[in-house]
């Protein structure tokens, strides 16, 4: 996914549409540039943070507004923020926006910046398989995320031929309903998903705009469309590498719109999720704990050298 434009430096932003605190942070994230790594790890439970940050050498920062808790700090000599994003694609609008913005956008004189840097933002998360072949507690890499929200239609963008024949024959296959809203997708940053996909599972993510009847799941309320996790399990695609398949791996909430906001602004994004339920083996995970505790420690093993 890439940019159709983007807003040209020295455009002076309105303080209704750039919103900073008091102090200067950003509205949300309530960061100063000078408090973010360039490397972002983010999350979606905010008790996570601690459990990467007490893996830093030296923590040089906290802060918390609202759900949004960040910790930098330094490892092996490398700057490193943990951040909690909450659920949901809603919510990864707001984090990559003022992300990019704490260095891509002058904040005194509110201009984008001429010159502009580039992030790596590692998602690491939890998801429910759509494969009977992946067990609960090992680690899915996403090679690229199709979004059932609707987050990427509100921005001017276009995608790759790959990217486009993906989608179209995902929505051939399922014979997309037309009660539904028209997916998209956005790949992630390629050599970022082999480097950390290197023992582990590699696939397409679903994100859904919800939890419940959006990934197929039945309480008292009926999901309207019946069948299609199946459908979505039984995809494939002619993959990459080694004549590989790509298949519909995983289910969860946020990487589309990781994938497809880092697309247009430039950002090196990858996502990095421990499988916490099998929807097909109706099985969930006995210390997901466990597994999370493990898939932070490959991820910084891996990405701080």
């Amino acid at each position: 996914m890439r940019p159709i434009t983007l807003t040209e430096p020295g455009t002076v932003l309105p303080e209704s549409e750039l919103i900073l605190n008091p102090d200067g942070s950003v509205y949300h994230l309530a960061l100063k540039p000078e408090q973010l790594g360039d490397l972002v790890l983010v999350v979606g439970d905010p008790g996570r943070v601690k459990r990467i940050s007490e893996r830093f050498d030296q923590i040089e920062h906290q802060g918390q507004n609202r759900e949004f808790i960040a910790h930098t700090g330094t490892l092996r000599g490398r700057c490193i923020t943990a951040l909690a994003t909450g659920i949901g694609t809603d919510n990864i609008d707001i984090v990559l926006g003022e992300l990019d913005a704490l260095v891509n956008i002058d904040l005194t004189t509110r201009t984008p910046k001429k010159d502009q840097r580039s992030l790596t933002i590692v998602r690491l998360g939890t998801c429910g398989a759509l494969q009977e072949d992946i067990p609960v507690d090992q680690f899915i890499v996403s090679h690229s995320a199709i979004g059932l929200d609707n987050v990427l239609h509100y921005y001017a963008h276009e995608n790759t031929d790959a990217e486009l024949r993906l989608l179209q024959a995902m929505l051939d296959h399922t014979d997309w309903p037309g009660n539904l809203p028209l997916p998209y997708i956005a790949f992630g940053d390629q050599p970022l998903v082999e480097r950390l996909g290197h023992g582990n599972h590699t696939g397409i993510t679903m994100t859904s705009g919800g939890f419940y009847g959006p990934q197929g799941r039945q309480l008292r309320a009926v999901p309207s469309v019946d069948g299609l996790n199946d459908a979505f399990s039984s995809f494939r695609f002619p993959g990459p590498v080694d004549d590989q398949p790509l298949r519909i791996t995983n289910y969860e909430m946020e990487t589309s719109a990781l994938y497809g906001l880092g697309g247009l602004l430039g950002h090196r994004t990858a996502t990095i999720c421990a499988v916490v339920a099998n929807r097909l083996r109706k099985e969930y995970s006995k210390d997901h704990h466990a597994a999370i505790g493990r898939m932070i420690d490959q991820v910084l093993e891996r990405l701080v050298s």
